[in-house]
């Protein structure tokens, strides 16, 4: 299996790129940007917008566009995901689902180098559709890990995946600032610099989707389908089949309360996580004042010293247990989440220092998040399941962004957006300590690895 493992691995490489460069970084202040030009087209983008744009009716913020956009995303990806793993779990080949979802994703992210003007409305589309097949890939692709790796390697084998993922995406996030300070320096265009990354990004995304699609060609088989429940027989086709196995999944999540308590608190600690790190760039730059290279080098220190933070989690839990370690991380991130909210205005040397404290815990709560979670679902059902927990997984988290937005809407204030996440570190930390692991792994069928 290691071979497999491998292979798995580099999807995490591919798309990491585009959550790094496109939604971590360039995309939130570049649509926040063409949304004031066509909200307030009398004066300078670096000035706070005080008008609204119309959208079918309603006044949006034109800072908060980008927290709203992901806000929906995520309310149609609610249905969109679950149908996705449940025809996962009945493919032959379900490497070439993330193929398939990738290659599409990857084309809206290259399309988003035409995004000029006030071109928001096609800025809106692009994002939705791109994160909407991020979001179907990583489905498929994290039910998978169930079939490459024991119960004692997912620890270690989420770990590398998230580790090689930061590696991969800090490494195109460093050539795409080469580009916006070098080339800015030679003359070339800033915004059309950001136009080149962001497509840069999409293609890089694409390519390395071909490594994991051909390297996992030789599956070990899932459960039998006769370990499934009747309804889910793939008798009943792909598609009537996943709509019966979708009533199925909240059926059968009221026989594991100890899987659904898990869910909840990771919904919301994980919408913690992800408002921060999808927001963090439009705070830098809209309430700190961070110039463009100031953020893009610190995203850079981040990428690299979550690389180590990711695989220094995966150690730790091997010793500790997973669930433990997930703990301490989430009371680490809401120290972050604090810090940032003092943090002053116009200093490189304070943002950079919050960005480290982000690269240590981010990567380790992620990807032992997901190991976690494999072992807690049940047999033969893992992309299924593992469609509920992508939907609340990163880039498509809701109730965060909706917060940070309606936060900002009201308060004109990106400081009182950050602190407000706080009470999703809280709750989330709360609800996971209830969480009975042990209790949770046997019912699910599963074998209890040596240290939970």
């Amino acid at each position: 299996m290691r071979q497999q493992q491998r292979a798995w691995y580099w999807y995490d490489w591919a798309n990491s790129a585009f959550v790094t460069t496109t939604m971590a970084v360039l995309i939130g202040p570049y649509l926040t940007v063409l949304a004031k030009r066509a909200a307030c087209p009398d004066q300078p983008t670096s000035q706070v917008c005080r008008r609204d744009l119309m959208v079918l009716g309603v006044p949006i913020d034109p800072g908060a566009l980008s927290s709203y956009t992901i806000t929906f995303t995520t309310l149609v990806s609610a249905v969109l995901l679950i149908l996705v793993g449940a025809v996962a779990d009945r493919s032959p080949r379900p490497q070439w689902l993330v193929g398939a979802f990738a290659w599409c994703g990857a084309a809206a992210a290259t399309a988003m180098f035409f995004l000029q003007g006030t071109s928001w409305q096609l800025g809106v589309l692009l994002l939705v559709v791109s994160n909407l097949c991020l979001g179907c890939s990583l489905v498929i692709y994290d039910g998978i890990l169930v079939r490459i790796a024991t119960p004692d390697e997912r620890d270690r084998v989420s770990s590398r995946g998230w580790a090689l993922g930061y590696l991969g995406g800090g490494l195109l996030l460093a050539l795409n600032f080469v580009l916006l300070t070098v080339g800015e320096a030679h003359g070339l265009d800033a915004e059309l610099a950001v136009r080149i990354s962001l497509a840069s990004a999409g293609l890089w995304w694409g390519i390395f989707t071909l490594i994991p699609v051909l390297g996992l060609r030789n599956l070990p088989p899932r459960a039998l389908a006769e370990d499934l429940p009747p309804d889910a027989a793939p008798s009943r086709g792909p598609i009537r089949g996943a709509f019966a196995q979708l009533r199925d999944t909240f059926m059968d999540l009221r026989g594991y309360p100890q899987t659904l308590l898990f869910l909840i608190a990771y919904l919301f600690y994980n919408d913690g996580i992800q408002t921060v790190i999808a927001s963090s760039s439009v705070y830098g730059a809209e309430e700190l004042g961070m110039a463009q290279s100031q953020i893009l080098t610190t995203f850079l220190v981040v990428q690299f010293v979550a690389f180590g933070g990711a695989l220094l989690f995966g150690r730790a839990a091997a010793r500790y247990g997973a669930s433990q370690v997930v703990l301490a991380g989430i009371v680490l991130w809401a120290l972050v989440v604090t810090a940032a909210f003092f943090l002053p205005g116009h200093s490189m040397l304070a943002f950079l220092g919050l960005g480290v404290g982000i690269g240590v815990v981010m990567g380790g709560t992620q990807a032992l998040s997901r190991s976690l979670f494999s072992q807690l679902v049940p047999r033969g059902r893992e992309s299924e399941y593992f469609s509920l927990y992508q939907a609340m997984e990163r880039g498509t988290s809701w109730l965060g962004t909706l917060t940070f937005g309606l936060v900002h809407q009201w308060t004109h204030s990106y400081r009182w957006s950050i602190v407000a996440i706080m009470i999703f570190f809280v709750v989330g930390g709360v609800l996971l300590a209830r969480v009975r692991f042990r209790e949770g792994i046997l019912a699910a069928g599963n074998e209890l690895p040596q240290v939970v």
